[in-house]
C-alpha cells in the first residue's frame, strides 16, 4: 500500500517554437530519478499543466503528444523507468486539458508509465485522513472548463493562448533578447503590458535612444520637486528649501546662474507637460468608461489570489469531513495555508517566476527579477494518524538575465520562501467517509 504522496505541477513542457524550452529539464530529469531510490512506497501525482497542448498550433490531437516525445526522448524515458517503480499519475489542467477529451490519451501514455486520470479531482488515503487533489482551474472564470471531457468546452483562456501565447512562443527568438517566450511567468495576466513595456525599454530599445532617456527621467524628476518647491515658496508655505537652492548656487557665480536658468527651463516643460497630460486624462478616462459600459475592459481587481481557493477548500472538507488537506495549482503560487485545523496546498509551477521591482526613478519601467522555484511536495502518515506535509525546492541559480542598466536603477529583491518545511495536520474528529464524496481513491496497485 502506497505511505508517501510526492506532488508537482504546472511545468507547462511544449509549445510553438521558443516555447519548447524546458528550462528545468535536468533537474526534472534528477528528480524522477531519484526517486524510486527512497526506499519508499511511494506515488508521484502531477496535478494539472504537465504539458503545453493549448500552445501547440502547429500540430493537432494526437499529433501533439507525438512531438512532446519527439521533442524531449530523455524525459518519457525516465518516466518510464521511474513509472516502472514509482506509481507515476497524470491528471489533466486546463493547459494539457485536451489530455481528458480522448480516451486514447491514456493508453498512450500507459506506454510510458504514466497513468492519466480523465477527471477534475481524485483523492489518496493517508491513514484514516484524505487528501483531495485538483489542478484548480474550475475556481478560474477565465480557465474554467464548462463540460469537463467535452472536447469542445474550451474557456477563453484557451482563444488567449492561441493567439497570444503561442505567437510569443513563434515571435521570441526574433528579439534582441529571448524574453518573450517567459510570457507564461507573468502572474497575474495583468502584469503583462507593464511586463512588456519594461522589455521593450531595457532589452528591445536602441541603446542610443534608451541612454538618452534615462538623463531626461532624471531632470524630469528633478523638475517636479522643483517645482513642488518653488510653488511652497511662492504660496509661502515652505520657504526655507528655496532659499538654500538660491543660497548654494550663489557661491557658483556664473555656473550657479546657469543652473538656475536650467532648473527654470524644466519647471515650464514640467508645467506644459501638466497642462497636455490633463485634457488627455479626461480623454482616455472617458474612452475607458465607454469600454466598460460594453463589458470590453474591466476595472483592475487584485484579491487575495488564495481567497476563492480557500473558499472551494472549505466546500470540500464539509462534505468529506475525513479530508484533512485540499492540494491544488494553476496559480503559480506555491503556499500552505491552515484553514479550520486542516491544509490547503499549493503547488507552485517549476517555470521562471518573475518578481516586479519598481525602479529608484520613479518615471522609468519597472524591472522583473527571474528565479526558480523548483518545489514538491511531500506528503506521509505523520505518528499522530495524520498527515505529515514536507515542503522542499531542488535547487537551481537564478538565471541573473538582467541588464547593467536594471540592476542598477533598483534593489535586487530577496527571495523568501512563506512555505514551512515541515507541517503537520492532525486528522478530523469527525473522519469517518461519506460513501457520497466525490473523487477517486488510489489505484489498487498504487
Amino acid at each position: 500500500m502506497t505511505d508517501v504522496y510526492y506532488f508537482i505541477s504546472d511545468l507547462h513542457i511544449g509549445g510553438d517554437e521558443q516555447l519548447g524550452e524546458v528550462d528545468f529539464l535536468d533537474e526534472l530529469l534528477g528528480f524522477l530519478r531519484d526517486l524510486p531510490e527512497r526506499d519508499e512506497k511511494a506515488e508521484l501525482i502531477v496535478n494539472g499543466d504537465a504539458f503545453g497542448l493549448w500552445e501547440f498550433t502547429q500540430v493537432e490531437g494526437l499529433a501533439k503528444l507525438d512531438a512532446l516525445v519527439d521533442r524531449y526522448p530523455e524525459l518519457f524515458e525516465q518516466l518510464r523507468a521511474t513509472g516502472e517503480r514509482v506509481p507515476i499519475t497524470l491528471i489533466p489542467g486546463n493547459h494539457d486539458y485536451e489530455l481528458a477529451t480522448n480516451p486514447a490519451y491514456v493508453e498512450r501514455l500507459a506506454a510510458y508509465n504514466v497513468r492519466l486520470e480523465q477527471a477534475v479531482a481524485i483523492e489518496r488515503e493517508i491513514g484514516a485522513t484524505v487528501v483531495h487533489v485538483e489542478h484548480g482551474m474550475q475556481e478560474d472564470p477565465n480557465n474554467r472548463i464548462p463540460d469537463f471531457g467535452n472536447a469542445y468546452a474550451n474557456p477563453p483562456g484557451y482563444f488567449v493562448n492561441r493567439q497570444v501565447t503561442s505567437l510569443a512562443g513563434r515571435l521570441s527568438g526574433r528579439g534582441k533578447y529571448n524574453w518573450l517566450k517567459d510570457i507564461q511567468a507573468v502572474m497575474p495576466m495583468t502584469q503583462i503590458p507593464d511586463w512588456m513595456i519594461s522589455n521593450y525599454f531595457y532589452r528591445e530599445m536602441s541603446p542610443w535612444l534608451r541612454y538618452a532617456v534615462v538623463p531626461f527621467l532624471v531632470l524630469f524628476e528633478i523638475g517636479v520637486l522643483y517645482v513642488v518647491i518653488a510653488l511652497l515658496d511662492a504660496f509661502g508655505i515652505w520657504s526655507l528649501p528655496m532659499q538654500l537652492i538660491q543660497g548654494v548656487l550663489a557661491h557658483f557665480g556664473p555656473v550657479g546662474v546657469l543652473v538656475d536658468a536650467f532648473l527654470a527651463a524644466n519647471v515650464v516643460l514640467v508645467l506644459l507637460l501638466v497642462v497636455i497630460s490633463i485634457p488627455l486624462f479626461v480623454f482616455f478616462r472617458d474612452v475607458r468608461k465607454t469600454l466598460q459600459r460594453f463589458g470590453l475592459v474591466h476595472l483592475p481587481h487584485h484579491p487575495d489570489p488564495t481567497e476563492k481557493y480557500v473558499e472551494r477548500a472549505r466546500d470540500v472538507f464539509e462534505a468529506d469531513p475525513a479530508v484533512a488537506v485540499y492540494v491544488y495549482g494553476h496559480t503559480h503560487r506555491p503556499s500552505l495555508t491552515e484553514v479550520d485545523e486542516r491544509l490547503v496546498c499549493n503547488t507552485g509551477t517549476w517555470l521562471k517566476r518573475l518578481q516586479r521591482v519598481d525602479p529608484i526613478l520613479g518615471f522609468a519601467p519597472p524591472v522583473y527579477y527571474a528565479s526558480y522555484c523548483l518545489n514538491y511536495f511531500r506528503l506521509s502518515p505523520s505518528d499522530d494518524g495524520g498527515i505529515l506535509v514536507e515542503y522542499d525546492v531542488i535547487d537551481k541559480p537564478d538565471p541573473h538575465d538582467e541588464t547593467v542598466l536594471q540592476r542598477v536603477l533598483t534593489w535586487t529583491p530577496e527571495r523568501r520562501s512563506a512555505v514551512p518545511d515541515r507541517t503537520v495536520v492532525a486528522p478530523p474528529a469527525d473522519a469517518d467517509r461519506n460513501p457520497e464524496s466525490d473523487g477517486s481513491h488510489a489505484p489498487e496497485d498504487a
